[in-house]
């Protein structure tokens, strides 16, 4: 029971991190202004891990590599611990090999979760109120994401059915990650 416990505050705190490391990459990513209170929050949780990995992980094609980076460490270091404590030490260099991809595959996963959450935000706010503070925010991380299914779905009576086809993606491929992440372990038996 203890285990558990631990492990939730563990698994907790991981995924709390790992959502604003990347809450912060995405709004980097589409040039949001941090002057709202998302983006001072997202500061303020963030800053203390990425401005030093900053000297060490260099920024590339004007994306914020040391939030995305940080963000799957904290993945990779929240299993780790999770391993450590239901398994004890890994003794394989293949259990570390998997141990690194299922990382990768929770951060996407978690990724996924966070566009999800903008979408669904901001298709609620541009119904009720689409001049609230957090709406332009949110309309400027989406809309990237809902402009090629725009292209392709057109509005049916003056409703645009963009962010259901969005959000069916981001399923689709959050059941792919998750199955992959089931395979993996598999993968070490054989």
């Amino acid at each position: 029971m203890f285990v558990q416990l631990l492990m939730l505050i563990v698994e907790t705190a991981a995924s709390f991190l790992t959502f604003a490391l990347l809450a912060r990459f995405v709004m980097q990513w589409a040039r949001v202004s941090f002057r709202n209170p998302l983006g001072q929050f997202t500061i303020a949780m963030t800053d203390w891990a990425v401005r030093p990995a900053r000297r060490i992980i260099p920024s590339a094609w004007g994306l914020d590599l040391p939030s995305l980076v940080l963000a799957w460490l904290v993945q990779l270091l929240y299993l780790a611990i999770g391993m450590l404590i239901t398994q004890g030490v890994p003794t394989s260099g293949a259990t570390i090999g998997v141990l690194v991809i299922i990382a990768l595959l929770e951060t996407l996963k978690i990724a996924c979760y966070l566009v999800e959450a903008a979408v669904i935000v901001s298709a609620i706010l541009s119904w009720v109120n689409p001049y609230a503070p957090m709406a332009p925010l949110l309309f400027s991380v989406t809309q990237p994401l809902l402009r090629p299914f725009q292209k392709i779905i057109p509005p049916i009576g003056g409703v645009d059915l963009s962010p259901i086809a969005l959000l069916l993606v981001i399923q689709v491929l959050v059941r792919l990650l998750e199955g992959a992440r089931l395979q993996l372990p598999m993968m070490l038996l054989m």
